[in-house]
């Protein structure tokens, strides 16, 4: 996959490769009549039915910069929903920078709202230090209640994430 913009996290081909052999539903990308590349969504299913954890995890989500605004990172967001309602998950997640503001507003308004901090999830590769993250959650059908995107009161590190 392509970097579309500066804030999308980029992986090596066999992860890619990885989560298309596994989850090539979750693998969703948008292409003009012209051919030239829009934008993509890669996901996955994960987490314990038993535990009520089961659900859909947004793991990248780009849209290359002369076709944002148009509703597009939505229309890709829906389908990964709907792919996961589907696979009777209980909700979705994702992972955003605390500095990315836009991308945080934009989730907000999709329906998504904070679930905790992660403290240093993202590596910094200059010099500067780690970079927090919200894990930001959607209820499915499946959480009626919405139980399971109730925020956490402290934040965690990333090797307390399941």
């Amino acid at each position: 996959m392509c970097r579309l913009g500066p804030l999308t996290e980029t992986y090596g081909i066999p992860f890619y490769l990885q989560y298309l052999a596994h989850w090539p539903e979750y693998f969703i990308v948008a292409e003009a009549p012209s051919g030239e590349l829009m934008g993509y969504i890669m996901g996955k299913a994960e987490g314990s039915v038993a535990r009520e954890e089961w659900h859909g995890h947004v793991t990248a989500l780009s849209v290359a910069p002369e076709f944002r605004r148009l509703g597009l990172a939505a229309k890709l967001m829906e389908m990964l929903e709907e792919i996961s309602e589907r696979k009777g998950g209980f909700f979705v997640d994702l992972f955003v920078r605390v500095s990315n503001q836009v991308a945080v507003n934009m989730y907000k308004r999709l329906g998504y709202s904070v679930y905790r901090t992660v403290i240093e999830y993202y590596s910094a590769s200059n010099g500067e230090p780690d970079e927090d993250a919200y894990d930001m959650r959607k209820a499915l059908s499946r959480d009626s209640k919405k139980k399971l995107i109730i925020p956490m009161p402290h934040p965690v590190r990333p090797e307390e994430i399941e």
